[in-house]
């Protein structure tokens, strides 16, 4: 019996030193920042790009990743200010990053190069009815 008492006495000590696994990604409150920008509530485009900002460096400092879709919408409220640069610079990292999010990414690289628009206008000219 004292056996079987030091066994699970010591089982319980390493399982109590047993670290937690670390999270893929440093999520914080970027969900809760996508939700209140689209409910328009989630202040003005440049206080949120200073917060999502701070957590991409944040992130950096403790060798953590970014989740899927932080660049992507970072891209958008930079797009939003009228810096266009900056939001194919992240669109582009966020492709890079996650290659499933190519196809949602590059329509809005062909919009913001207005290919998107040529296109609609050719289709309309094409078409008489």
């Amino acid at each position: 019996m004292r056996r079987l008492a030091t066994a699970l006495g010591a089982a319980m000590l390493l399982a109590g030193c047993a670290t937690a696994p670390k999270p893929l990604y440093m999520w914080e409150t970027f969900p809760r920042q996508q939700y209140e920008t689209l409910l328009a509530s989630g202040g003005s485009p440049d206080s949120q790009i200073q917060a999502m900002e701070a957590h991409a460096v944040k992130a950096r400092g403790t060798g953590a990743a970014l989740p899927p879709g932080f660049r992507a919408h970072l891209g958008m409220l930079y797009l939003s200010t009228g810096n266009a640069a900056q939001a194919r610079q992240l669109w582009l990292a966020e492709k890079e990053a996650f290659p499933e999010s190519s196809p949602y990414l590059d329509q809005l690289l062909k919009r913001m190069d207005g290919k998107d628009r040529t296109d609609k206008t050719t289709a309309k000219n094409e078409n008489p009815a």
